[in-house]
């Protein structure tokens, strides 16, 4: 690892271990986190909340089944804008975040598009709608291309900590 990449946070194997397990299942309890990393309780406490302190560990969630949810259809939308100012991002920006279909939003360069968007809805009559309801009624917005996902190949939400 170069010193330009380097973490801001010194981890050693032990934060590394906790950062995997949590990864994994963040519902761990801290008993049985601090069981799989070999300490007890309040040392794996202390850790645990070192590394919220840092800003390494932002939040916990629970993931949920998007299918057995009813929210089938998963898009990809690449989107350009008419302008390239800051205003102009920036008022995209506010509303699309307001949108709880929009999974992720992406300022992207390399394509023709501006924006790179995963957006999670039950079928293509809901899609049709924010589209057209929502999407399309964004000033800026220019052009949007659609792409519908057939089959998720890799799902992942662990980063990889093999580079620490």
């Amino acid at each position: 690892m170069t010193a330009s990449n380097k973490p801001l946070v010194a981890l050693d194997r032990i934060d590394r271990q906790i950062l995997d397990h949590l990864q994994k299942d963040g519902g761990l309890s801290n008993q049985e986190l601090a069981s799989k990393v070999g300490l007890s309780p309040s040392p794996c406490s202390r850790r645990v909340k070192a590394l919220e302190d840092a800003g390494i560990i932002l939040r916990r969630v629970t993931l949920l089944d998007r299918k057995r949810l009813g929210l089938a259809l998963t898009v990809v939308l690449q989107i350009g804008m008419d302008r390239h100012t800051p205003e102009r991002f920036q008022a995209f920006e506010e509303k699309i975040a307001s949108y709880p279909e929009v999974q992720e939003c992406y300022l992207i360069t390399g394509q023709q598009a501006d924006y790179l968007l995963k957006v999670v809805v039950p079928d293509m009559d809901h899609y049709q709608a924010f589209l057209l309801e929502k999407i399309t009624r964004i000033e800026g917005v220019s052009g949007v291309h659609s792409s519908f996902v057939m089959r998720r190949v890799v799902d992942n939400t662990e980063l990889p900590l093999g580079y620490l």
